[in-house]
């Protein structure tokens, strides 16, 4: 029976995946890595896996589904016994194979085999396969793993980190990888840093990590993130640090901070929720509506709801109760049942909203037509006004990175301004929060983020993108 991703989900933004490695000879690293998947499932909620080894062999188990399902069966967990593993949580679009798709991707060539995660997206990655492909590769999946570990076994090296630096030259995008060959664990991220990725240090190895929260489930101490264009090899000889690229205009996703990031995860040093709530606050000091009260609309947006609600000296109150039991797939036989995709999973509480001016805090607006609902949702439920604020500026454009992002005009930012938009979602207000205050709340420097959403300003440039785009047709 085929299920198809949810509309209201397919109107935010999603991260495509996230990665987590350990080396850890003498620990159960197979259950330290399905623990620390938990922690990194709201990165991806449609595929998962690990892969382990002995030093000798890699095996690798995955599926479709949540990590909790693809591993309901304790056996496959009992099957991967080693000292180093690495696992993976995909988000997919809905017209995608999911299982061919799923990650640890393990491939194996003449030199011996890998077991690759990862995260992110290769802007000239069908530029890339064509080229392979005429040298005889033959692919098997559509992601950006298969296509690094093509160029691995095309190197002409032998020896397998010469080989990965030389691969890694070749790609264009943002990235993070995770490459585990039988003895070693290689930790990748793009000279640009846009995705994530962090070392942490446990008593008898190290381990990485798109975020941080995992690092506190298998009880690892954070040393720190990995550096733009760094390459971080682990094995019996301990740790070490080598560049593949020289650093280019550091660029992380500014998304990570406003919607991806699980709250108590700490990025360049931050925590995501303290961040959020300093988001809220300069929110409502450039949007200081008159109201009875702040909610948030879960979950992303709770730690900014209250910074709003702090600044503007009203109740914080729990508009919504969330059904945390529907994930981000679920059978969808009727476009009457789709609609209701919004009430599946948020309900408006009557008793707290009704007969009230409502501040409703938001992390984004994309396409619109949640917000709409959402609106809608709270109207009936009594509310008298409804006023919107949201924790970003206006999404204007399409991301290339590895965000799973409508077209250019499916965003309701770029066909309408503001006004326009809060008459399309019936808001009696609606404010953003400007660039440049999001920007000071985050008090990095501006160019330390890639914010091209808000702007159509891409780090790197995407004349490869363009290529791949017209060779696709």
């Amino acid at each position: 029976m085929r299920t198809e991703v949810s509309r209201a989900e397919s109107e935010k933004f999603h991260e495509e995946c996230g990665v987590f490695g350990i080396y850890a000879p003498g620990s159960d690293v197979t259950q330290l890595t399905y623990y620390a998947l938990y922690a990194l499932q709201h990165r991806g909620q449609e595929s998962a896996g690990i892969a382990v080894s002995d030093g000798k062999v890699i095996r690798c188990e995955k599926g479709v589904g949540l990590v909790a399902e693809v591993f309901q069966e304790t056996e496959k967990l009992e099957q991967l016994q080693g000292k180093a593993a690495v696992g993976h949580v995909r988000y997919a679009r809905s017209n995608e194979e999911l299982l061919i798709n799923a990650q640890p991707l393990l491939v194996r060539y003449r030199n011996g085999h890998l077991a690759i995660v990862h995260n992110g997206n290769l802007i000239n990655r069908y530029r890339l396969r064509s080229q392979l492909e005429r040298k005889g590769s033959i692919f098997q999946a559509g992601t950006d793993s298969e296509v690094l570990a093509h160029l691995i076994a095309h190197s002409g090296e032998d020896e397998i980190i010469r080989a990965i630096k030389k691969s890694l030259l070749y790609l264009r995008g943002a990235y993070t990888y995770i490459v585990m060959t039988p003895e070693k664990m290689v930790g990748i991220r793009d000279p640009y840093g846009i995705r994530p990725l962090s070392l942490g240090k446990m008593a008898n190895g190290y381990v990485l990590s798109s975020e941080t929260c995992a690092f506190d489930t298998v009880g690892a101490e954070f040393v720190r993130d990995i550096e733009p264009g760094e390459l971080i090899i682990i094995d019996k000889n301990g740790l070490q640090s080598e560049r593949f690229a020289p650093p280019k205009r550091q660029a992380l996703c500014v998304f990570e901070y406003i919607y991806f990031a699980r709250p108590d995860s700490n990025i360049h040093g931050r925590n995501v929720h303290l961040v959020r709530k300093r988001l809220g606050r300069r929110l409502a000091q450039e949007h200081p509506v008159e109201a009875d009260m702040v909610t948030g609309v879960p979950d992303s947006s709770l730690s900014a709801a209250s910074g709003v609600a702090e600044q503007l000296g009203l109740p914080y109150e729990m508009g919504f109760v969330k059904n945390r039991y529907i994930g981000r797939t679920f059978i969808q036989p009727s476009p009457e049942i789709r609609a209701l995709g919004v009430q599946l999973k948020l309900n408006a509480v009557r008793q707290i909203v009704e007969g009230k001016r409502v501040v409703m805090v938001d992390d984004s607006i994309v396409r619109g037509t949640t917000s709409m609902r959402i609106v809608k949702m709270l109207r009936h439920a009594g509310a008298k006004e409804v006023h919107v604020l949201v924790t970003s500026p206006p999404v204007v454009a399409p991301c290339y990175y590895g965000i799973n992002t409508p077209a250019r005009d499916e965003l309701i930012a770029a066909r309408m301004g503001v006004e326009e938009i809060r008459r399309a979602i019936d808001a009696d207000y609606l404010g953003f929060l400007s660039e440049e205050g999001m920007l000071e709340c985050l008090n990095l420097s501006k160019d330390g983020f890639c914010t091209a959403c808000f702007n159509g300003r891409y780090p790197i440039a995407l004349d490869d993108f363009a290529l791949d785009k017209e060779r696709r047709g």
